[in-house]
């Protein structure tokens, strides 16, 4: 199945010289989403994760109902400030400026093996804050699965001692 039938571009967004992966016609064909769901679970059922976790947003669409399908908890990655509780916390630098990621500090028992699942991976910067947070909160990194991966931007050399599956490989 060909799931760039189902991707828009969008140059230009949300700034100038961007090219925008709108994934959203995605979710409107129920069995592509689902043939999406189940390349995931086949990439990274042999990783044996204990729990996913996905990262904010459209890693939530992922993370979910692949959490689901495979039966194991699923946790949320969330920017500053809209966890309730008790949270941990990591900064990451941006392009222009910095960022911070956060978990539920009980979302996780020590020493469980977990999976990261995001949209997409561009620099690898969101993703290697994702592995310093989550280790940080004594999670095991079994690896990391994406939807999309802008190659060119060698996102892969940010996260070289993790393993990493995507569906797309995209210039």
């Amino acid at each position: 199945m060909n799931f760039m039938d189902y991707i828009n571009e969008i140059p230009d967004f949300p700034e100038k010289g961007i090219l925008f992966y709108d994934i959203s016609p995605l979710f409107n064909e129920p069995s592509v989403f689902k043939a999406v769901i189940e390349e995931l679970k086949i990439k990274i059922e042999l990783w044996r994760p204990d729990a996913l976790v996905g990262v904010e947003s459209r890693g939530f669409l992922f993370a979910i109902p692949l959490a689901l399908q495979m039966n194991i908890p699923f946790s949320m990655i969330r920017k500053k400030g809209k966890l309730p509780g008790k949270i941990i916390s990591e900064e990451y630098d941006l392009e222009y400026g910095t960022d911070i990621i956060e978990i539920k500090s009980n979302a996780f028992l020590s020493g469980e093996r977990v999976v990261i699942i995001d949209d997409l991976l561009a620099t690898g910067g969101t993703a290697a804050a994702c592995t310093r947070l989550l280790e940080k909160a004594g999670c095991e990194i079994a690896g990391l699965a994406f939807f999309i991966e802008l190659h060119k931007l060698n996102g892969r050399e940010a996260l070289d001692k993790y393993l990493i599956e995507t569906i797309m490989k995209l210039d």
